[in-house]
């Protein structure tokens, strides 16, 4: 019963796991809340252009990204 336990919370913490916006895929990106392909392309394309985030605010100079979506979707993200 431990070892249920265990794999557990390992499986929810995986699956809890911060998304890195400088190396996340086209799919990865669009777990997050709120982000579909159009404003997942948006980023990728962003970040080719600009190169890595320096912080997850910086998602806001992102096309159809908005402070309001960037603060909804922080918890999930990391730039490192």
């Amino acid at each position: 019963m431990v070892k249920i336990g265990a794999l557990l919370a390992v499986m929810v913490s995986l699956s809890m796991a911060a998304v890195n916006i400088n190396t996340a895929t086209l799919a990865q990106l669009e777990t997050l809340s709120g982000i579909g392909p159009t404003k997942a392309q948006a980023i990728l394309q962003y970040r080719k252009e600009h190169g890595s985030f320096k912080s997850v605010n910086e998602l806001d100079n992102v096309k159809g990204i908005g402070m309001k979506t960037v603060q909804k979707i922080k918890p999930q993200l990391m730039t490192r």
